[in-house]
């Protein structure tokens, strides 16, 4: 590619990025004289991009919109990033599977030939980690009602499925009117977060007066929006921070709706590489203390029961009563059934 080509391409790809570019730190990303920054931009107009200067001290450009703005264009490293976020698409945890392969498709279509060997060459084959949470995949209109209100600061309101609703089973006709009937929750959406394959709602919940995080999946958003709201100052600063913060309760808040501690028969070592969100505690040689959450106490007995060994309930009782529950549960699993009738 000539050298001016290319550095049209880098221009475009530039402007697309931000609204705004003072002409004289385009010339220095570019490497070139704020005079030749001058000419490739009459060259892309010509083109057919509507690129808008501006006056001030700090004068510069944009590119304006329009309906009939040509195609956009891709340097290799936008093409890299494309190809890679839409074949990792179907782990995001949001029905959009069909829609991302069909843009990769049509991406690939429009793109030169350079390009689209370099595309066709990268084959990413997405594989999701092993976990003990069933899948929950959100649908695009919620997170698009989620993420609306965010931008526009107006408070939520919607109906909210709880954990312990959801985990003993899909919801009841009867259960599902009795929540359309009820009042809506009320919050101050703030981000939109996801974590450990899920979506979640970082709002402050007005009812409570305090900050919560919501599943995206288990939030039905209502009509119409509430008024527009002054953002709030996160606890921690920033929402990493506070997400962080949240799942692994390194703030003390107990953000895992379930949490308890037991004693388990293995050494620290064997434990702590498979905890993630949990705190091990060295009791001896072949000793642990474990203190770990999740979204169900069925959930945590199960997790905890994972590692095969004896296990001492320190607590609470609802530990207790779920370790109980599976052990019914796994017995009833273990009991041989009649042989059926010989055919």
């Amino acid at each position: 590619m000539p050298k001016t080509s290319a550095r049209l391409l880098s221009l475009l790809s530039l402007l697309q990025a931000r609204r705004d570019w003072p002409g004289a730190l385009l010339a220095e990303r570019l490497e070139v004289s704020p005079r030749t920054v001058r000419r490739d931009v009459d060259r892309l107009r010509e083109l057919g991009y509507p690129i808008v200067a501006f006056k001030g001290p700090d004068g510069g450009y944009r590119l304006g919109a329009g309906t009939e703005l040509p195609p956009l264009l891709f340097d290799d490293d936008q093409a890299v990033a494309l190809a890679v976020a839409l074949q990792i698409a179907d782990t995001a945890g949001v029905g959009i599977d069909e829609a991302a392969a069909r843009a990769l498709t049509t991406v690939r279509q429009v793109m030169p030939p350079r390009l689209r060997r370099r595309i066709d060459i990268l084959q990413v084959t997405a594989v999701r980690r092993p976990t003990m949470r069933p899948d929950s995949t959100v649908d695009s209109g919620v997170l698009m009602a989620l993420g609306a209100a965010v931008h526009a600061r107006e408070v939520l309101r919607f109906d909210y499925v709880p954990a312990s609703a959801s985990a003993s089973g899909p919801v009841s006709a009867a259960a599902d009117g009795d929540r359309a009937q009820s009042p809506p929750r009320r919050a101050e959406p703030h981000h939109l977060v996801t974590w450990g394959g899920r979506w979640y709602l970082v709002a402050w919940d007005l009812d409570r007066e305090d900050w919560r995080t919501f599943r995206a999946d288990r939030i039905t958003p209502r009509v119409p929006t509430g008024p527009r709201f002054i953002r709030r100052e996160l606890p921690g600063g920033d929402v990493a921070t506070f997400v962080a913060g949240r799942f692994r309760d390194s703030d003390g808040s107990g953000g895992w709706p379930c949490r308890g501690e037991v004693i388990l028969d293995l050494p620290a070592t064997a434990v702590s590489r498979y905890v993630r969100d949990g705190i091990v505690e060295e009791l001896g040689p072949d000793r642990c203390r474990l203190v770990l959450g999740s979204w169900s106490w069925p959930g945590l007995a199960a997790a905890v029961g994972a590692f095969d060994a004896d296990i001492e309930v320190v607590g609470p009782p609802e530990l207790r009563d779920a370790f109980a529950h599976l052990a019914h549960r796994y017995a009833a699993a273990g009991r041989p059934t009649a042989p059926g009738p010989i055919r």
